[in-house]
């Protein structure tokens, strides 16, 4: 018995000399997620949360409700901060961070060797029911000769999911501040148009007791008249798009049932005095952004793929199978026992495959890499600048409009509006100063939500998550003096 358990300590030796790498750092149900929290913090300022258990759904549920409960009217840092604590399809990208995790885990232990046993001579009488037995563990050397670089690649998979996790987590803040500002910007239009509903229903009041008494025509009370209809046209399809906005910052911040009683400012916050200068915006974007760190670590778990491809480019399976085999007779009448080891190297002979075409992929794959990261790089810049660009640009835009557009059409209307009184010009010229007014006005508070759009542009240039071109133009909600127009 002592010469089969050395046989059986000899056949387990190669399993020992796999040695022993920790996978404690990415067995924990929070694996990498603290690198996320923290990375985003930077940018965002707010706190995320992986939910994984009931009692951490109820205590960011909590949270919620205290938010909404404390803030009926929404600023965007609240609205963001819901968004990162609720939003379901953040959680599910936290999802394939533990799968990430969970296969850095798994590449860290040995592969599971295979054991075989057989006997032979079985029911044989005198030898008491078998003749011999035989016993073999197989186990793939090669998996533990490449064993390093395999662990290699998974930990920068790892990094690259925490990266990867991170960059959706500051998108859906994106999101979320961009839904808000449209949604604000949108009732903001409805209280315009409603303040011109209101002027345009005492005009047309007035009109129609002025026919009343002989003084209008039936044809100036007409254009009064249809002016009231077509601006409460616009008015409702304003009221629309507002909803419909709000529901698209619903969808962001995850809200259902009882919490969509909630309510956004009637109006976006005014333009700052001036803008803030950011001279070095390529630098912070390329020092910053972690979709640009995302590609450099493919790049790197490529680079490490093609190693372990040109290692692996002859032999790709080599196992050693070791064992013992007993074997029992009888000599003289006596039963005699003997045991002998066994040794066996098994591995394909790359008579057809010589590794050539794996060798070509993996080259390929790498080139891909290095030029998808050099065109990030370059788009990354170009980003920047443009995202800088039309935030300046917008900033001039809207403070145009606030400056010198509306209060020149203002003007013409007051001044219209005493013309008329004074019968020197009629009710078709009024309405249409009116007209020009209220576009004049919408154009400004488009301008404005244009600007607060390309602001919110600039965290997503400099540090990743969805940074999209700012719009260059500014949507002219029209009150047409021929139609209803369109908002």
């Amino acid at each position: 018995m002592t010469s089969i358990r050395k046989l059986a300590m000899m056949a387990l030796l190669p399993i020992a000399l796999g040695g022993c790498v920790s996978g404690a750092e990415y067995s924990s149900k929070q694996a990498g997620f603290a690198s996320v929290a923290d990375k985003t913090a930077i940018a965002t300022a707010k706190q995320t949360v992986w939910i994984q258990n009931q009692n951490q759904a109820r205590s960011a549920s909590a949270e919620v409700k205290s938010l909404l409960a404390r803030k009926k009217v929404l600023d965007a840092e609240t609205a963001v901060q819901i968004a990162l604590l609720n939003n379901k399809g953040l959680q599910a990208a936290y999802a394939d961070l533990g799968d990430s995790a969970a296969d850095a885990w798994q590449s860290t232990m040995l592969v599971n060797p295979t054991v075989s046993i057989g006997t032979t001579g079985i029911g044989t009488p005198e030898l008491e029911a078998f003749k011999t037995i035989e016993g073999m563990i197989t186990t793939n050397i090669l998996a533990l000769a490449t064993r390093k670089r395999d662990i290699a690649i998974a930990d920068t998979r790892f990094r690259q999911a925490q990266l990867t996790a991170a960059v959706r987590t500051l998108e859906v803040a994106a999101e979320t501040r961009r839904a808000w500002i449209g949604a604000v910007a949108a009732w903001e239009n409805v209280g315009q148009l409603q303040r011109a509903q209101a002027t345009a229903d005492a005009a047309s009041e007035l009109a129609e007791k002025l026919g009343e008494t002989g003084a209008m025509t039936k044809g100036a009370q007409a254009r009064e008249h249809v002016f009231v209809a077509e601006l409460a046209g616009e008015t409702a399809k304003a009221r629309l798009a507002a909803r419909l906005a709000k529901e698209d910052l619903t969808r962001m911040m995850g809200l259902w049932g009882s919490d969509l009683d909630y309510q956004v400012p009637n109006s976006l916050p005014p333009l700052p005095r001036a803008v803030v200068r950011r001279d070095t915006i390529e630098a912070e974007a390329l020092r910053n952004r972690i979709d640009l760190q995302v590609a450099k670590l493919e790049l790197e778990a490529t680079a490490k793929s093609y190693g372990l491809t040109e290692a692996t480019r002859y032999v790709t399976d080599l196992e050693i199978l070791t064992g013992f085999e007993t074997e029992r007779e009888i000599e003289d009448d006596e039963k005699k026992t003997r045991t002998t080891g066994q040794v066996e190297l098994e591995f394909m002979i790359p008579i057809f495959d010589t590794g050539k075409a794996r060798m070509r992929k993996a080259e390929l794959a790498y080139m891909r890499a290095a030029n998808q990261l050099a065109e990030k790089a370059v788009n990354v810049r170009s980003e920047a600048r443009s995202a800088y660009e039309a935030y300046r640009s917008n900033y001039d835009i809207a403070r145009h409009y606030r400056n010198n557009v509306v209060p020149l059409r203002t003007k013409v209307e007051e001044e219209s509006l005493l013309t008329y009184n004074g019968m020197i010009t009629n009710t078709f010229e009024l309405l249409t100063d009116t007209r020009d007014k209220i576009n004049s006005i919408l154009l400004s508070v488009n301008a404005k939500r244009d600007f607060w759009l390309a602001e919110a542009n600039l965290a997503p240039a400099i540090y990743g998550g969805g940074a999209t071109n700012a719009s260059a133009e500014t949507e002219v909600a029209a009150v047409s003096g021929d139609s209803g127009g369109g908002h």
